[in-house]
């Protein structure tokens, strides 16, 4: 029974990707489709991550009163679903409105399914979270390199979201009839309709705001940096950006086996000792290959540390579905904000000028991993 909830649960964190990864590698088309530029795209992107943190606090409460596996199953259809009033959004303010909701069904459905994998981990004694969060990677991956060839085929994007929704919602509902049926103890109290991060979660969720900044930098930058600040090729710059995703997904699928050994705050700052150093040799590369060598050590350091955060959270008490919350809000937030903040470092001075501050990061990632020890050593 627990072999199969871990690959239903593995399912889930695939699908989550697959919808992520469709999304984000058609969103040339998407400006096109709306009739936006560059700066009116941008406004809409930060709409899914409003939509999120105004939703999160409210998933500890439905954690907490529905059963897992029914609540995660419909959480995961709503997700997929969401894609579709993406693609058919004519206008700008018509695409915002779509992306909060979009935004918004990802929070609760990333927090369902976190929680759900808490479960599994439990009751299997064993850290297993870091390898769930590897078929995210593997999804996201699956699902951009489908998208790129609906592009490359000219397939209207339109067609292309409501046949990869249709298909995402099939492989979830069916995934979701392994998952483990799940309620808290009847005599623990409901959490608040709306939550906030408690003071006991805040450590934990410095070290995700931390790795999950350096996450957004290497994703939405790197190309970027190796190809203006470098002088790379375009082909260069996008080799750059698979390459961080790849050492990611490997890294996580080889991480459970790293943490049992040596338990998840000795394992972070390893990794956080390893992602500094690749953040350094990006500041100090003055070749492309040298910083693409760079950014995968931040992809390779960074993978792990965002599973064991979402583990340490719900092992914190017994509401894991509020702290689950708490973290993913603190989380959404910095990649919300990350984007921003490193474009207007690099405007005032210059994209390394953001990678020192990336770097500062890491080293406080590293310095606050003791607060994982206690929950998940």
């Amino acid at each position: 029974m627990l072999t199969r909830a871990r690959v239903a649960t593995s399912i889930m964190f695939a699908v989550h990707g697959s919808v992520t990864g469709t999304f984000a590698a058609r969103l040339p088309w998407m400006a096109d489709h709306v009739g936006v530029e560059v700066g009116g795209l941008g406004v809409a992107l930060l709409m899914p991550g409003v939509g999120a943190l105004l939703a999160m606090p409210l998933s500890g409460r439905l954690v907490h009163r529905y059963d897992l596996r029914t609540l995660t199953r419909l959480l995961m259809l709503c997700w997929c679903l969401a894609l579709v009033p993406t693609a058919l959004a004519g206008s700008l303010p018509l695409l915002c409105a779509a992306l909060v909701l979009y935004g918004a069904t990802a929070g609760v459905a990333d927090v369902a399914m976190n929680a759900h994998a808490v479960v599994v981990e439990e009751r299997l004694g064993r850290s297993v979270m870091s390898g769930f969060h590897g078929f995210w990677s593997l999804g996201g991956l699956a699902g951009s390199s489908v998208a790129a060839l609906a592009a490359k085929f000219g397939v209207d994007g339109r067609v292309h979201f409501a046949a990869a929704a249709a298909v995402l919602c099939v492989i979830a509902a069916v995934g979701a009839t392994g998952l483990l049926p799940h309620r808290p103890e009847p005599e623990v109290d409901e959490p608040p309709a709306f939550a906030l991060p408690s003071r006991a979660v805040l450590p934990i969720g410095l070290v995700g705001l931390c790795a999950v900044f350096a996450e957004a930098a290497g994703l939405d930058w790197s190309a970027l940096y190796v190809r203006n600040l470098l002088d790379g090729s375009a082909s260069t710059a996008a080799l750059t950006v698979a390459i961080f995703s790849v050492a990611m997904a490997l890294t996580r699928f080889a991480g459970d086996a790293v943490v049992r050994r040596l338990g998840a705050a000795l394992t972070v700052r390893i990794a956080a000792g390893c992602a500094l150093a690749g953040a350094v040799v990006v500041v100090l590369a003055r070749v492309p290959v040298v910083a693409i060598v760079g950014f995968g050590l931040v992809g390779v350091g960074i993978a792990v540390v965002v599973p064991l955060v979402f583990a340490a959270a719900g092992r914190l008490d017994d509401q894991p579905g509020r702290n689950i919350a708490g973290v993913a809000g603190i989380a959404y937030g910095s990649s919300l904000i990350a984007p921003g903040v490193l474009g207007g470092i690099a405007h005032l001075s210059s994209l390394t000028i953001s990678f020192i501050l990336v770097a500062i990061l890491l080293a406080a990632m590293g310095a606050a991993a003791g607060a994982l020890r206690a929950r998940n050593a």
